[in-house]
């Protein structure tokens, strides 16, 4: 079992943070978090794409490249692969697992369960080492049919653990985790059971999804209004000095700047 897989069968649900690009990655990894995940949306829309459009390959593949070499364990959103060809499916996950990747999210959208099943299946031969988080939307996109059915196509796949976002009742969280041989995934809401109670229920990953990149644009807005309106900003501002020391990874040895004097810009 991987050391990714271990803190799936702990006495705890994962919670993972899910991070957009090297700084919200590095920051949360320096709060004690083991593992870090990435956000579609969060990394599509800060080079201005669209999520969930298979727009994005080549930035998150780059992204995972970027922290792939950090110390944390880094799951990747894949939203569905990328591609209807599982053996293209295969060749992006053995290209993440390269890059460092311990673990990749990939979605069905509703899509054909035997399709999304051959691309779990793809990336379990390409790269037997990396953890496949395998979602469906029965929740996210419709009323919840077909769930079970679903789950259980992608357990005999190879699934590693399986994802159901917007599910958030828990007698329905607890009857679909005795019905399961994987972990189980469930995606935070703010109206919903706390991680303790998920942690109760069964679930042993609790992810936040999009959640922090937004929460980030709305403090960005709220700063921005409260200086407009005369008024000091509210809330946690790391300093300039403590966003440069946690680019470690960016090496001041491969810098074109390396060992020059650097001015102090705000």
């Amino acid at each position: 079992m991987s050391a990714f897989s271990e803190l799936h069968h702990g006495d705890a649900p994962l919670f993972l943070p899910n991070a957009w690009d090297h700084a919200s990655a590095v920051a949360f990894a320096a709060q004690g978090f083991a593992a870090v995940g990435t956000t579609s949306l969060g990394v599509a829309a800060a080079v201005g794409l669209p999520d969930g459009a298979a727009a994005t390959r080549e930035q998150t593949l780059r992204l995972a490249r970027l922290l792939g070499s950090e110390a944390f364990l880094l799951s990747v959103d894949a939203e569905d692969g990328f591609s209807d060809d599982p053996e293209e499916v295969g060749e992006l996950a053995r290209e993440l697992h390269a890059a460092g990747a311990a673990g990749v999210n990939i979605e069905d959208r509703l899509g054909d369960v035997a399709l999304h099943a051959a691309k779990i299946s793809a990336v379990k031969s390409a790269a037997p080492g990396l953890f496949v988080n395998a979602r469906t939307d029965t929740y996210w996109l419709g009323e919840g049919e077909g769930t079970t059915r679903r789950l259980d196509a992608y357990q005999q796949a190879g699934a590693d653990g399986v994802f159901v976002p917007g599910l958030s009742e828990p007698a329905t969280i607890a009857s679909l985790v005795r019905a399961l041989d994987v972990p189980l995934n469930i995606l935070y809401s703010p109206t919903g059971p706390s991680v303790d109670r998920l942690g109760d229920l069964g679930v042993r990953r609790v992810s936040l999804g999009s959640l922090p990149y937004r929460r980030a644009l709305g403090a960005a807005l709220e700063a921005v209004a409260d200086i407009r309106a005369g008024h000091p900003p509210r809330g946690l501002t790391p300093t300039y000095q403590e966003v440069q020391a946690r680019a470690g990874s960016l090496r001041e040895a491969e810098s074109p700047r390396a060992g020059r004097r650097t001015r102090r810009r705000e």
